[in-house]
């Protein structure tokens, strides 16, 4: 199978030699140096604040997005919160669950986020937080953050960035936009297996979640980073994918960095929208990320038909979608270990498929 999906995504060969190897124990000072470095290395491609810190959670983007919830906001906080899709929305109900009070901007699908739904929103209210998914993956969207970061500054906001499908896909740092909080995850374009997302916290988070008191112990930030200062987390952490992320974060590093591996993403997902510009395939976003570009068929075809095919008869896994978005919109992936050759049997595959 080829994996143009967004996530997990495909490994290159450092990281799968790892996850073939027994699982070491963990509370050692070796494990303690790799997470310090982990650490380190997150914190250097986020282009964090000085003296901001990193957390590793066993758990999906979800499990890092709701302890951002519980650890950074309280009732007494107003949020501002993006849904322009199924991500967006999710950040709504960690807000209803967690009874953080907050207003939504609610974006049709595809569209970009403009200056003026936030002022129509926002007219005559006080917020003191910001919640964006920085690229809205069910719908391939990539909202225009300096437009948010030039909000937030202005008005004293918190700025909270899920940035896990656009996290070394796209330009992102949070000391030049004045983000608090970034999200990311394993298995997106770090390229490892699911299981580990992080967060990055700005001291004025840090702030925030020394002062909280969130009614939990899996997700309470105060013990994540007080492990972290060592090297260790509170509980059994997922170590493989650990270990992988390693190699993944210091094979980022040694090839150049966050730029070069911006830039591998920018020219797969170049390559792939210049050839599809002849088949009945329509990208419903007006603003697109490098991570991912969605299709709808204008041929009347089923987009979760199209999937089915691909993986059923060419052995390609693209991105379907669920929901209302089901038959409308499919998505192709372009981060992990992918090549042109890839893309050359992908759209070979949709060539035979749209006739």
């Amino acid at each position: 199978m080829i994996n143009f999906t967004v996530g997990p995504v495909q490994s290159c060969d450092a990281v799968r030699a790892i996850g073939a190897e027994d699982v070491p124990y963990f509370r050692t000072s070796e494990f303690s140096a790799v997470m310090l470095e982990n650490e380190r290395l997150v914190l250097k491609f986020a282009g964090a604040p000085k003296d901001s810190k990193c957390v590793f959670i066993t758990g999906s983007g979800t499990a890092s997005m709701e302890a951002t919830i519980m650890n950074v906001l309280t009732p007494e906080d107003r949020a501002l919160v993006v849904n322009g899709g199924s991500f967006g929305d999710r950040f709504c109900k960690l807000c209803d669950i967690h009874n953080i009070p907050y207003d939504v901007i609610k974006l049709e699908t595809g569209r970009q986020l403009r200056e003026s739904d936030i002022e129509v929103i926002a007219k005559d209210k006080k917020y003191t937080a910001f919640i964006v998914n920085k690229h809205e993956t069910s719908t391939g969207v990539h909202y225009n953050m300096a437009l948010i970061s030039d909000y937030c500054k202005r008005n004293n906001l918190l700025l909270i960035v899920d940035n896990i499908s656009s996290f070394l896909c796209d330009d992102f740092n949070m000391s030049e936009l004045g983000a608090d909080v970034m999200i990311a995850g394993s298995q997106k374009a770090i390229a490892c297996p699911p299981g580990i997302s992080l967060i990055v916290l700005s001291p004025r988070a840090l702030e925030r979640v020394t002062k909280n008191d969130p009614k939990c112990m899996y997700f309470d930030l105060k013990d994540a980073l007080a492990n972290q200062l060592r090297g260790q987390t509170p509980f059994t952490p997922a170590v493989g994918t650990l270990l992988q992320m390693n190699a993944r974060l210091k094979e980022i590093e040694s090839a150049g960095g966050v730029a070069v591996e911006v830039s591998r993403a920018k020219e797969l997902a170049e390559y792939f929208r210049s050839k599809i510009k002849d088949l009945p395939l329509e990208i419903v976003s007006e603003s697109l990320s490098n991570a991912v570009t969605p299709l709808h068929p204008t041929n009347g075809m089923s987009a979760y038909d199209i999937f089915l095919k691909l993986k059923d008869e060419y052995g390609i896994w693209v991105c379907p979608n669920g929901g209302e978005m089901k038959d409308r919109i499919f998505r192709v992936g372009h981060m992990g270990c992918l090549n042109e050759t890839d893309y050359d049997k992908l759209l070979a595959g949709l060539k035979e498929i749209m006739k």
